[in-house]
């Protein structure tokens, strides 16, 4: 564009120095009539400074007046076929037409353009008109006419390049707005394709069915054709014997009297198979009435049974010498047999201890004092852990009945609670304690009753009491250990029914579950070494499990907790022993201990008396197990001791609590049914 709008004066003179050919841009010269329409003053004005300015050109006119005159040539770009035609400017005034014939005054002509090569761009066309021959220097009015001249060439040129461009431009637009039509028609042939191909899809699937489902009649109709073939042979038999078969018409007919006769029969057999077999629903539903009442009656013989036994009762069990303890000596514990002989179980114990501080007027040592004790059930040293559960299973049967359950083990420091309890270590199944066969028992009887429409649930809790302090010995993270957040709360207003906040209460559904319980709750028991034991439990641990029963048929629930209770060592306490910072604190939880026990000696012995009061609040343990240990609940008190002489003393006391328990009796119990 720069170029194009440059003069032709400048043109001109670049032309001269440069030694190039003109290059073709918009003329701005007058057109030839304008310049004779102004006066001859007019023109020589014009012309004065003209002259003046080639005056002062020098040696610069001179050396430009001694090169050769290029002629002067149109360029005219060729792109595909269209030729673009410059477009050229109106009138302008003869001032620029005079400073051209300035330049050109002192131009002389130049050699020709060199000719062009084949294969190469055409030349751009030349301008028509005889060449005009060199005019004197001061011919400027020749010089404009040839000018003139051949600015009227360029513009019929340029007119006819215009023409060919708007018919090219016209074309173009034709062409854009076939395109525009293909592309649309294209963009609906698109969608048309895929229309079809969604329809050939479509039909391909329908063909595919309509080709299984062919493929399946065919089958059919080859079956029907097979069958076709042998029903047309065997019509040809018959036509064959239909003369024959006239004669047996009538056989034929009374065997079909026969046949629906035998119908008939059939229909009256099948509607007396339907009586009975409404008959056998009526007999099922009765024998589930049946063995509903037969459950029920045996729940109520079986809580018969416990309390004819009794509803406190009291076990004693010693335990076996373990290895590098001293040997008993001989006699210090007896078992006599039972009322119907050795193979009755035992339910006496006879202890003898000697006194060295008593003596005869002789000086011989006095002889032995027998302490004569009966229980409801003895263990000697030589009973495992299945024996001992034996015995109770029934009374965790009564749990699962709807009856509150509680089981305690007593006895001093050493004597075998722990173990009784929850068993010995390494998971051997013979040492299991009563805990784990406990649970096992009462999966497998729950699992036994859910064929008559009962179903069970069991949550299982695990608390210790030490010093009057309730902790949760299934608490895990930073709660372990911690039992200053847990308390003994009724479950709502008005309810009788305690449970421990922030305590752990963990569904249970099998034995691995509650042996996971049992281990989490070992490691966080408070145990202490004292003079009895290397290992001593110093607290009460509670295991209990909250039993739920419904009969959905029935509409009947039940419920009840079964408590199982390690009681801490009940040790006497020595007044006279210098105590150190750590005796002290053995000290205190040896009070604790006793005074829980005491306690728990008062609740039985108030619910044994009918007393208005029972001082179940005396004692964190008591209030814990209020519910367990009244009218409506079964206790058992298992009193451990131990086999050895210099434990006689505690061995006499804890024999001489159990006795008193032993002597106690409760009312009648009674289900918590709904």
């Amino acid at each position: 564009m720069e170029s194009q709008q440059r003069s032709p004066l400048l043109e001109v003179k670049g032309n001269i120095e440069l030694k190039r050919p003109l290059v073709k841009a918009h003329s701005r010269l007058p057109l030839l009539g304008s310049s004779f329409k102004r006066g001859r003053d007019q023109m020589e004005d014009i012309l004065e400074p003209e002259k003046k300015r080639t005056r002062g050109l020098g040696t610069a006119s001179k050396f430009a007046a001694s090169q050769p005159r290029a002629p002067v040539r149109t360029t005219v770009p060729h792109a595909q076929g269209q030729t673009a035609a410059p477009k050229l400017p109106k009138k302008t005034g003869l001032r620029c037409s005079t400073a051209v014939a300035t330049v050109l005054k002192n131009q002389k002509p130049g050699p020709a353009a060199p000719a062009q090569k084949p294969g190469t761009a055409a030349a751009p066309p030349k301008l028509e008109g005889k060449k005009p021959s060199k005019r004197p220097a001061w011919d400027l009015k020749g010089q404009l006419c040839d000018l003139n001249a051949e600015l009227k060439c360029c513009r019929e040129k340029t007119r006819t390049l215009d023409q060919e461009n708007q018919q090219l431009r016209d074309q173009l637009r034709e062409a854009q707005q076939q395109a525009m039509d293909l592309g649309t028609e294209r963009r609906t042939l698109e969608g048309e394709l895929s229309r079809v191909r969604a329809q050939a899809e479509q039909g391909q699937q329908e063909l595919e069915n309509l080709s299984a489902h062919v493929l399946e009649l065919e089958e059919r109709l080859s079956t029907q054709e097979s069958l076709v073939e042998e029903l047309q042979k065997e019509q040809l038999g018959l036509q064959e014997e239909r003369r024959g078969l006239a004669t047996r018409l009538e056989e034929q007919e009374r065997r079909l009297q026969a046949s629906e006769a035998a119908l008939s029969g059939s229909q009256a057999e099948v509607a007396s198979l339907r009586k009975e077999a409404a008959a056998q629903v009526a007999l099922l539903a009765e024998r589930g009435e049946r063995l509903h009442w037969l459950e029920m009656e045996r729940r109520r013989l079986h809580n018969q049974l416990q309390e004819l036994k009794g509803n406190i009762r009291v076990f004693c069990r010693v335990r076996p010498v373990l290895p590098g303890e001293p040997t008993p000596p001989p006699g210090f514990l007896l078992f006599p047999s039972g009322p119907g002989g050795p193979s009755d179980p035992s339910t006496h114990l006879s202890l003898f201890r000697s006194d060295e501080r008593r003596g005869t007027l002789s000086g011989v040592p006095a002889a032995p004092t027998r302490y004569d004790f009966s229980f409801d059930r003895v263990f000697p040293p030589g009973s495992g852990q299945d024996e001992v559960f034996e015995e109770i299973a029934m009374l965790v049967q009564s749990a699962l009945d709807g009856y509150p359950v509680c089981i305690f083990a007593y006895g001093q420091t050493g004597s075998g609670k722990t173990f009784t309890m929850e068993g010995g270590p390494g998971g051997d199944p013979q040492v299991e304690g009563l805990i784990p066969r406990a649970l096992r028992h009462l999966f497998s009887v729950a699992q036994e009753l859910s064929s008559q429409g009962w179903t069970y649930s069991f949550v299982a809790s695990y608390v210790e009491i030490y010093n009057e302090t309730v902790r949760d010995l299934l608490a895990t993270g930073t709660r372990k250990g911690q039992g200053g957040d847990c308390e003994i709360r009724r479950v709502g207003p008005g309810s009788e029914e305690l449970t421990v906040t922030n305590a752990r209460y963990v569904p249970v559904s099998c034995e691995k579950e509650v042996e996971a319980l049992l281990h989490l709750a070992r490691q966080n028991r408070a145990v202490a070494r004292t003079a009895q034991n290397e290992r001593s439990s110093r607290s009460h641990s509670v295991f209990q499990l909250q039993i739920s029963g419904e009969h959905a048929g029935r509409g009947l629930q039940c419920g009840a907790p079964l408590n199982l209770v390690d009681l801490a060592g009940s040790e006497r306490l020595d007044p006279g022993l210098a105590l150190g910072p750590g005796e002290r604190e053995r000290l205190r939880e040896t009070q604790a201990i006793n005074s829980s026990l005491s306690t728990l000696g008062l609740v039985i012995m108030a619910l044994s008396n009918k007393e208005s009061h029972v001082p179940y609040r005396n004692s964190k343990l008591t209030y814990l197990l209020q519910n367990s240990l009244g009218g409506s609940a079964k206790m058992l008190m298992f009193v451990n001791i131990s086999p050895l002489e210099e434990n006689a003393s505690e061995s006499l006391n804890s024999l001489r609590f159990a006795s008193k328990v032993n002597q106690c009796v409760i009312g009648t119990a009674q289900a918590n049914r709904k």
